[in-house]
């Protein structure tokens, strides 16, 4: 990360007309992946890895590519297959410029005017890709709060709508997601999410209810640094839901359900609880999915964190898992001791509070 960009306060840099904001990875902690099928979810904003987009004002409207991320230019031409093989073709160029087409478009279709002026994007991160951490739409939702900002048109967007633009950004691209991630990116803290279908066709989102980090116990993440592609675990899961799959169906309401009662543990402070819907939340992905669709290094994750008592689960569609110790520091010791030897990476969790300032906090439903 650059030593600037770390230095540098969100929001207008003094002297120099630029705007940077960060939007931080999500862990999915309950309820997921019901979100894509009318469910429910609870979700938190991770401290730990963030992606920054800075907008400076310009003559002329540029979106600059990340030295690394989106690299063109190679040593040789192992160098590039390589590369290419390693990170995949995309880096976030193509988001930037997606968000910007798409907030062009939200504004005219509300009527919202927007001023004259061009401006240059440029972006960073340190999110782990293909993670499960949901590292795209951080870009994404950075480079909105920008836009936002920019052009003063914060009061004029609901903190509701954001996420639906966020995610029409990603779809744009053929990205396959849900808005799960997006409204714990824009909102940030702990996040109830109800995705029913009389809300989602009534309002065109959830109700989101944000709650009281204090209230979470501590967590850790698990990552491998190769994980696989995420995106592919929702392919036949979808069709099957669609033609009426009664297993898919009645467990997806399962899942629903579980972050509805993970609700009401976490604010009784129940541990014990959430550690068994935790482990449910897997076990009843696990079913639907198989393990051949999941893939053998993310359920190794879940395996190693439950081999030492830990309740364990993918943060998202996997890459990365949360694992909760009920039995304190000598557990977390243990599930160390586990990660390290299975050649998993391990980091406390550190939750991120409510990203709402004054100005968002307005434009919310009553």
């Amino acid at each position: 990360m650059d030593q600037n960009m770390n230095s540098t306060k969100e929001g207008l840099i003094s002297g120099s007309g630029a705007i940077q904001h960060k939007a931080y990875a999500r862990v999915g902690l309950l309820g997921n992946p019901s979100d894509v099928y009318f469910g429910k979810t609870i979700s938190f904003s991770l401290a730990n890895f963030w992606a920054s987009v800075t907008l400076e004002p310009s003559p002329h409207l540029i979106i600059n590519p990340h030295p690394i991320h989106d690299l063109v230019q190679f040593d040789s031409l192992d160098h590039l297959v390589n590369r290419l093989q390693s990170e995949g073709y995309y880096g976030g160029v193509r988001l930037l410029m997606s968000i910007c087409k798409l907030f062009h478009k939200h504004c005219k279709d509300n009527n919202i005017n927007l001023s004259p002026g061009n401006f240059t994007l440029s972006y960073d991160t340190n999110i782990p890709r293909q993670a499960g951490l949901s590292g795209s739409s951080a870009i994404v939702c950075a480079a909105l709060s920008c836009l936002l900002d920019f052009y003063k048109v914060r009061h004029l967007i609901k903190v509701e709508v954001r996420p639906n633009l966020i995610l029409s950004a990603e779809k744009e691209l053929g990205i396959v997601a849900g808005l799960q991630d997006r409204v714990a990116q824009v909102y940030g803290g702990l996040v109830h999410m109800d995705f029913s279908k009389e809300n989602m066709d009534k309002l065109g989102h959830g109700i989101y209810t944000p709650m009281d980090i204090s209230l979470l116990p501590p967590f850790h993440l698990i990552y491998a640094e190769n994980p696989s592609d995420s995106g592919k675990v929702h392919s036949t899961i979808r069709q099957r839901w669609l033609n009426g799959d009664e297993l898919v169906i009645s467990s997806m309401k399962e899942v629903a359900d579980i972050a509805a009662e993970g609700k009401s543990a976490i604010l009784q402070k129940n541990y014990q609880k959430l550690a068994e819907l935790m482990n449910r939340n897997f076990d009843l992905r696990r079913c639907m999915f198989g393990d051949e669709c999941l893939g053998a290094l993310n359920v190794e994750m879940v395996e190693v964190a439950r081999r030492v008592g830990a309740a364990s689960k993918f943060t998202g569609s996997g890459g990365a898992v949360v694992a909760f110790c009920p039995e304190g520091p000598p557990q977390v010791k243990r599930l160390e001791d586990e990660c390290r030897k299975a050649g998993f990476s391990i980091q406390a969790i550190q939750v991120v509070p409510s990203r709402l300032n004054d100005v968002d906090l307005k434009t919310l439903s009553k």
